[in-house]
């Protein structure tokens, strides 16, 4: 019995026409425009005013990046070793001590200097907090590493041991 292939949906179509704003095509490789949607038939007598113009294209952004989550574009034996602890970071930082407003500077300050050498795998010690929710640090990476200018740059977050969730290991993206 043969597969039943699936059309895209709208909202993929969407998705899609978004980040493919943003790709400059080859020379001769075009993609052609997207047909114009059908015009509903309007009665003469109830013709509307023009509507406001278009909206521009949304800019295409990752997916946010969740620690201990597999990222979408992560083959699996990647995302295992770095789960497991076996990718090395080759720099650490150690925020223990640190102000939130210090940790946030240092940690955006010490990924950015990390991507520009190249680094492909690096450490953050937030420490674990003395609440059972964690301390500040360790609840706040996430939302450090979901800013857009930090996320383009990391594919992938995990806590190298289930006993130590003080530590994240952050998997970076190759430099082009």
């Amino acid at each position: 019995m043969p597969r039943r292939l699936r059309g895209l949906s709208e909202a993929d179509r969407a998705l899609w026409r978004a980040y493919a704003a943003e790709i400059v095509p080859l020379p001769g490789h075009e993609l052609a425009p997207e047909p114009a949607p059908p015009m509903p038939v309007v009665a003469a007598s109830t013709l509307a005013a023009p509507s406001a113009p278009p909206l521009p294209p949304a800019r295409w952004a990752p997916p946010p990046i969740a620690v201990n989550a597999p990222p979408a574009g992560l083959d699996d034996r990647r995302w295992r070793d770095l789960r497991r602890g076996k990718l090395k970071p080759e720099r650490t930082l150690d925020l223990h001590g640190r102000r939130a407003q210090d940790a946030h500077a240092a940690v955006h300050a010490f990924l950015a200097g990390a991507f520009a050498d190249g680094l492909r795998c690096v450490a953050v010690i937030t420490g674990r907090g003395s609440s059972p929710e964690g301390g500040v640090l360790r609840r706040e990476l996430p939302h450090w590493l979901n800013a857009p200018d930090l996320r383009r740059i990391l594919l992938g977050a995990a806590h190298p041991h289930s006993a130590n969730t003080g530590a994240v290991h952050l998997l970076l993206r190759r430099r082009r």
